[in-house]
């Protein structure tokens, strides 16, 4: 990675999500690789997350996610953005509409990143709506004109999910993960309230999460396996075309992402340029 450390110099990214630890989840290999490489990366949660615990709630947990999801970034050599809407109740309103545009401005982003409007959650399917309601917007200088415009649209993405229907995540660009999967996992494992109490107790395996700080990341491992690996495996062939077939054997980890309709739309060697190869 030190070898290119200033092929993105300039390129500013933004990812939206609904928690403290989606954008991280989906996504925090891409932004360590891209971070290393210059680019400014920040990753913006819609709500404090405090309701997405078991035991804690309210303003104690919404307190405790920050200071995580804090400890995450820093990890990953990103910022860090987490607003206070409470977990659950997020809508796609027009206060935050102009939040998500006043964000998009502020960071001056050429990449905007989002769920797609047909996840489970609730609260990520508003965020996309936002994501989506803001994506013209941010150019047009009597919406939000406390902050300027952009000049230039930026390139609106989706993350990846595994919902079928209306039509199924479809990705458009990959990116081998791999070199940067330790890193993300440490800053999974610096989000504890989530990866070894909420996430493991509402899937009924708390039973299992080890005391020990190190047998905890071989359990995150393991607990995270099919998602960690999901991409590589059924995108392979979109690995090959990127980067050939035999590096594209040797991937275990990779994040794709799928170009959205709304905002500036890049050819595919273009879209393939602007993220980490």
């Amino acid at each position: 990675m030190s070898g290119n450390a200033n092929k993105f110099e300039g390129l500013r990214v933004i990812m939206i999500s609904a928690h403290p630890d989606d954008c991280e989840l989906k996504a925090g290999a891409t932004a360590v690789l891209w971070a290393s490489q210059g680019a400014g990366v920040m990753l913006m949660s819609l709500t404090n997350g405090d309701a997405g615990h078991h035991i804690s709630g309210g303003g104690q947990l919404a307190r405790r996610r920050m200071q995580e999801s804090a400890r995450s970034a820093e990890i990953l050599g990103v910022n860090s953005l987490v607003l206070d809407y409470h977990d659950g109740e997020l809508t796609p309103s027009l206060e935050v509409r102009r939040d998500v545009i006043r964000a998009i401005r502020n960071w001056r982003a050429d990449i905007v990143i989002s769920p797609r409007p047909n996840d489970y959650h609730p609260d990520h399917r508003y965020a996309s709506m936002a994501v989506a309601d803001a994506a013209y917007m941010v150019l047009v200088p009597n919406v939000c004109p406390d902050v300027p415009p952009l000049e230039v649209n930026p390139v609106f993405m989706y993350f990846p999910d595994h919902f079928r229907k209306p039509s199924p995540f479809t990705p458009d660009v990959i990116v081998d993960a791999t070199p940067a999967m330790e890193q993300k996992i440490q800053s999974l494992d610096a989000m504890d309230s989530q990866m070894y109490e909420w996430l493991p107790w509402i899937d009924r395996q708390l039973e299992e999460v080890p005391a020990d700080p190190a047998e905890r990341i071989e359990y995150l491992k393991t607990f995270w396996k099919e998602h960690f690996h999901r991409s590589a495996r059924e995108f392979r062939e979109l690995l090959t075309e990127r980067y050939g077939a035999e590096h594209a054997a040797r991937v275990d980890y990779a994040e794709a992402f799928e170009l959205c309709e709304y905002g500036r739309q890049p050819s595919r060697r273009q879209l393939w340029e602007m993220f980490p190869y």
